[in-house]
């Protein structure tokens, strides 16, 4: 455990989290017995590029932690998750829809602004919402950190995040009801606070150091852990961090030579310590070990500057690669065959979407009555048992309010949609116009533009991904609201 990190595990006990979480002891090794449904936990990254991870080959930074959950799970190397912007990727991994169903299309914002790209202020609480179709199912269902699908800037009337099937939350300044809000300290030891006016979003607050919130929610979900197994239930978490989310204020001694790209890392490593203690708890004791599944990746590309997402163009808001592709580490010893833990999926070419259908097999959930998942039942590639990939398309739409966005080696006017079909990776505008196709087989970065030499091509994925993006528009004309 970090020792700055051990005071702030002692306040984050006392809270009463969504009013039903007590304070508790740490989880026992070989405490009772496991029930019969699989646990899962899934950890959700902030704005962490593809590269970012040691084990995925970052030379600047170590994430030991992470790296231990891949020598003993499976690492995959084509997993997206379906927007390149926080807001709609969350809404994808928690519906197994596109977001753009829900009228989420960007991050959400204030009012104002949410109003002027004709979106609503939150996600509508009757989203098929896989922790929902869990608790139904009799699970524990627990949201720990970033929310960011309703209650935030001034947003203070949304839903409250138990609303969507969650018993009990512990969220940031961006989600209503308890939470941890940050203090910041530079190496001369001035204490400063940031989003004060998240008090207004609901409580218990607590105020801890940016550098070790990571931590409390990690604290909080090892508690409802403890009181699930209590209680005879399975669980289902969301471990959300708004680590390594800019600004980036890691521990003093992480902070290198005060730089934006050194800060980053200091956060990543920090935040990899602090999760450490979750793997740990599940990984030593032998009930949790055998039956809990744990998934890791990212919301979205990096912020530029601070991640990376080599070997991959693009970055967070962008439809190239580096901004819609991210890590993917499975863990489930328990859950899997030994002779693939350890191992890289590098054929596999599937989506956030896709883990809402294969978690419910997985478990045997009832799935929602009239609803139609975009996601596809993907659980033996998860498992490591194939090597299957979707068989539809997987579709995307730019962030309505990033259409420019002048940076080295990006055009001015960013493209508005884009797919991914096999090999091919298609990316155009609205109308269809400025086509780029790259075979992502012998050319992950995207650097040669094939239309030209393959025109017909070309104009078959166009007619698609215009064709999806006026089947789920509901709003006419997104432009408008650029």
């Amino acid at each position: 455990m970090i020792p700055h990190v051990r005071s702030t595990y002692l306040i984050v006990a006392g809270l009463l989290i969504a009013g039903t979480v007590a304070c508790m002891n740490v989880v026992r090794a070989d405490a009772g017995q496991p029930p019969s449904k699989p646990n899962i936990i899934l950890v959700f990254i902030d704005d962490m590029g593809w590269a970012d991870f040691s084990c995925y080959g970052n030379k600047d930074a170590q994430t030991p932690h992470i790296d231990n959950m891949a020598k003993e799970g499976i690492a995959f190397e084509q997993f997206y998750v379906n927007s390149p912007v926080c807001s709609p990727s969350r809404v994808a991994v928690s519906t197994g829809m596109y977001p753009q169903r829900w009228g989420i299309k960007s991050y959400l914002a204030h009012r104002g602004k949410n109003k002027h790209f004709g979106m609503p202020d939150w996600l509508d609480p009757k989203a098929p919402m896989l922790a929902r179709s869990l608790k139904e199912d009799g699970y524990a269902t627990g949201h720990f950190g970033k929310w960011h699908m309703g209650g935030q800037r001034d947003v203070t009337d949304a839903p409250a995040i138990t609303e969507y099937g969650f018993d009990a939350s512990l969220t940031n300044f961006e989600g209503l009801g308890a939470k941890l809000l940050p203090m910041t300290k530079t190496p001369d030891g001035k204490i400063g606070k940031i989003w004060q006016d998240a008090e207004r979003l609901g409580g218990p607050v607590t105020w801890m150091q940016r550098s070790e919130i990571t931590a409390g929610f990690v604290d909080a979900s090892i508690k409802f852990i403890e009181k699930a197994r209590q209680e005879g239930k399975p669980f289902y978490i969301n471990v959300w961090p708004d680590d390594v989310h800019s600004p980036f204020w890691p521990l003093v001694e992480k902070w290198g030579d005060g730089s934006k790209r050194a800060k980053y890392l200091g956060v990543l490593e920090g935040m990899d310590a602090q999760l450490g203690t979750l793997f740990k708890t599940i990984r030593d004791d032998r009930a949790l070990r055998e039956n809990t599944l744990i998934l890791i990746c990212s919301d979205n590309g990096p912020e530029p500057g601070a991640g990376q997402a080599t070997p991959f163009r693009g970055v967070k808001w962008q439809l190239y690669e580096g901004g819609i592709r991210s890590p993917l580490i499975v863990w489930g010893p328990g859950l899997m065959d030994q002779t693939v833990m350890g191992s890289r999926n590098i054929k596999s070419v599937f989506s956030a979407m896709d883990l809402v259908p294969s978690l419910m097999h997985l478990v045997g959930a009832t799935k929602p009555t009239g609803i139609g998942y975009d996601g596809e039942e993907l659980l033996d590639t998860l498992l490591g048992k194939k090597e299957s990939s979707r068989k539809e398309p997987i579709f995307f739409e730019r962030p309505i309010g990033f259409k420019e966005m002048p940076m080295p080696g990006f055009e001015n006017q960013l493209p508005d949609l884009a797919m991914r079909s096999g090999k091919w990776k298609l990316l155009c505008d609205y109308d269809g116009s400025r086509p780029q196709l790259y075979d992502l087989d012998t050319d992950p970065g995207e650097a040669n533009n094939l239309t030209e030499k393959l025109a017909e091509k070309t104009q078959q994925l166009v007619r698609q991904v215009t064709a999806w993006h006026r089947a789920i528009s509901s709003k006419g004309a997104p432009e408008a609201h650029d």
